[in-house]
């Protein structure tokens, strides 16, 4: 199968049509945000609108960084397990990658979200696709995201140079260490480096005591490399990534390990006029965890430890040349996935069930896309299709699990557990140049997604709902119809030499969206296997994925200006609300409104930033998702660097200056009786603490 799906991609770039000359020149500011995170910096508000490497170190998990941008916030599931928010999307529906690489995650909770392989100290940049994701960069119902990974890069010089980029890192609040980068030699055409990272935690404190269950490790090494020959440039990139125990005080576990290896080949080669790229890659993921090591222990019948584990295989290739004016581009890119979940008793050698047994989801899609202009309008057009398969092997259970699960497995095993389906994505850009300052710009967008396996797969009703962590029980559904999402966004972007301002608004219209709904009509009424089997695991009341329909609209801006000679003022805002169509319903886990403003002082090699943050209180909670309200809150920090000399800074700062115990809203509900916070409350924020930051870069 594998070896077929390489022929449709060679197949694919041959078919390709020939090249035509056109010098049209595009900006990728009105496409892009981007967060440079290393010791580089620059002013100039088209290329970011945010400097982490002056930001508050509040952790490994870079979406920490993306949640100071417009449009983005944080799923606090552990502090190694956040997921980006966007526009009131997150999980599966937006298209993240890291270094460039698409994969799936292990962990049927999302106990390992893509930019958990994604450490702070190994990320030279956040490239977040402003609105929505292009077709050329893979499927997704929303936005997207590059964690583009730090690399000592070609040097124009015959004789080898060396280059580093290393830090290392503490904060206080949870006496944690972090310390990793990049370092290696290059010439014109050779580059070579190795990388590491190594961060380790406690349990993180708050203004009225510890949150238990917060202490992690991670480490991660590997190598990247690069030739340039007659025959076209050669990329080799490999990783191995240890996460050692790790708490997740949302879920009924917490990570025992994460073992996982990432391996990727490229090729670029400019044919004349035509410039052709080519990837191949491969993951792996071996993960366990239970509900015993990093928590009280429950008797020891009700011991679970659960290992996971998904493997991905995914290439790429697509040519690019200029014709009509602008750059076209096509391409073919496919991924074959496979998943496998066990659940087991480490007291009982008898009790075993399989809940996602043997799933494989594969994709093979194609593109068309063209970026120019047409008189006065900037455009990026483009067009998707992709062809998807999926199956199930049968479920197993020991012999000790009662008739309940025996007969749920068996309707199961029964039933039809592979399909296929097709998906279609629509993209249009319009920007203007700027003129006068200013920029107009407008999307609209068709976007489609194929259900998860948690959704389609889950025939044994447990707490496994692909990173939601709402406290429910949910079973799947054979027969979801993918989500579908028309799209429409519009604002503009000014700035002159002394500010910028860039606000935009959006409405995202979903039908069928995958939302777990009660079971059936008799809610509370215990008259099925599976409300049966569900009470016996903590809720009476599980929850069905189905298709409903929804709506997203919102408005997100940053901006900032020059105050009076080095004194500036910067500002990020949010606003999203996410409803049900069907019934009057919020959707779950959506950000509350809230703006950030920071004053900095930048003098010749330092700079001061003293910064706010407000949350306003949310109350349009999903009741299907039994989602409690939340209060608003306020946060007050400082934090600044010092350019000791070239290639050298120190930052630092103090987080939460005032020690205010706070719950921010997409923090989950805590499940870990080894805490002074009670079990069913919302996990605090961090109290006040103060951290440090040493870069070297060459």
């Amino acid at each position: 199968m594998k070896s077929q799906r390489i022929c449709c991609l060679l197949l694919g770039a041959a078919t390709i049509a020939l090249a035509m000359p056109a010098n049209a020149q595009l900006s990728e500011s009105a496409l892009e945000d981007v967060i440079i995170m290393t010791g580089k910096r620059s002013d100039d508000v088209n290329e970011r609108k945010i400097s982490p490497d002056r930001a508050p170190l509040q952790g490994g998990d870079i979406t920490y960084l993306t949640a100071r941008t417009p449009g983005g916030a944080r799923i606090g599931n552990g502090e190694l397990s956040g997921q980006m928010q966007y526009r009131g999307l997150f999980g599966e529906r937006l298209n993240l990658r890291v270094d460039g690489q698409g994969f799936a995650s292990g962990g049927p909770n999302l106990m390992d979200p893509v930019y958990h392989y994604a450490p702070a100290p190994l990320v030279d940049t956040v490239v977040i696709d402003r609105g929505v994701s292009p077709v050329s960069k893979g499927p997704g119902l929303g936005g997207g995201a590059d964690a583009i990974f730090k690399r000592v890069d070609y040097k124009e010089l015959k004789k080898a140079e060396l280059g580093y980029d290393l830090m290392i890192g503490g904060r206080s609040v949870n006496s944690s260490v972090s310390v990793g980068g990049v370092i290696g030699a290059s010439t014109e055409v050779w580059r070579f480096n190795v990388l590491g990272a190594y961060e380790e935690a406690t349990d993180t404190k708050f203004g009225n005591g510890t949150i238990g269950g917060t202490a992690f490790e991670r480490a991660v090494y590997g190598l990247s490399a690069g030739v340039k020959t007659d025959l076209g440039a050669f990329s080799f990139d490999l990783r191995r990534q240890n996460t050692d125990p790790s708490g997740n005080p949302p879920f009924p576990m917490d990570i025992q390990y994460f073992d996982t290896d990432f391996a990727r080949v490229g090729y670029e080669n400019g044919l004349g006029e035509i410039q052709f790229k080519a990837n191949i890659n491969y993951s792996n993921v071996a993960h366990l965890m239970d509900n015993f090591s990093l928590r009280p222990a429950p008797a020891a019948m009700g011991q679970r430890a659960t290992f996971a584990d998904a493997k991905t295989f995914g290439g790429d290739v697509s040519v690019a040349f200029d014709r009509f004016g602008g750059r076209l581009s096509f391409g073919v890119d496919v991924q074959e996935s496979e998943h496998d979940v066990v659940i087991t008793n480490p007291n009982s050698a008898a009790f075993s069930v399989t809940p996602f047994p043997d799933i494989a989801m594969n994709r093979i899609g194609g593109f068309g896309q063209w970026d120019g202009a047409t008189g006065r309008i900037n455009m990026q057009l483009g067009l998707r299709l992709d062809k998807h398969s999926y199956s199930a092997g049968e479920a197993t259970l020991g012999v000790t699990l009662p008739i309940g699960p025996r007969g749920l497995a068996a309707a199961f095993n029964s039933a039809e557990r592979s399909g296929d389906g097709t998906t279609l994505d629509a993209v249009l850009r319009l920007w203007t140049p700027r003129k006068a300052g200013i920029s107009w710009r407008a999307t609209l967008a068709h976007k489609q997604q194929m259900p998860g396996y948690i959704q389609r797969y889950g025939w044994l009703p447990i707490n496994a709902s692909g990173g939601l962590a709402d406290g429910n029980i949910y079973v799947g559904n054979l027969n979801l119809e993918k989500e579908s999402a028309w799209i429409a966004e519009g604002g503009f972007d000014y700035a002159n030499e002394r500010a910028y301002f860039r606000p935009t608004a959006y409405i995202r219209s979903i039908d069928d969206f995958i939302q777990g709904t009660p079971f059936d009509e008799t809610v509370g009424v215990i008259n099925s296997a599976v409300e049966m089997i569900a009470s016996v695991n903590g809720d009476a009341t599980p929850l069905r994925w189905r298709n409903v329909d929804a709506h997203l609209i919102g408005i997100d801006m940053d901006t900032g200006f020059n105050v009076h000679g080095p004194i500036r003022v910067d500002a990020v805002a949010n606003y999203v609300k996410g409803t049900r169509r069907d019934i009057e319903d919020n959707l779950y886990r959506i950000s509350s409104p809230n703006l950030t403003v920071g004053m900095s002082y930048k003098g010749e090699n330092w700079s001061a930033t003293i910064e706010g943050r407000a949350h306003a209180k949310q109350n349009n909670v999903s009741l299907t998702n039994s989602e409690k309200r939340t209060a608003g809150y306020s946060l007050l920090s400082f934090y600044g660097d010092w350019q000791i000399k070239d290639g050298v800074k120190l930052s630092g700062g103090i987080e939460n200056v005032l020690n205010k115990t706070y719950a921010d809203h997409l923090s989950g509900y805590n499940r870990n009786g080894f805490s002074d916070v009670p079990v069913g409350e919302r996990i605090p924020g961090a109290g006040r603490g103060v951290f440090l930051r040493l870069s070297y870069v060459r």
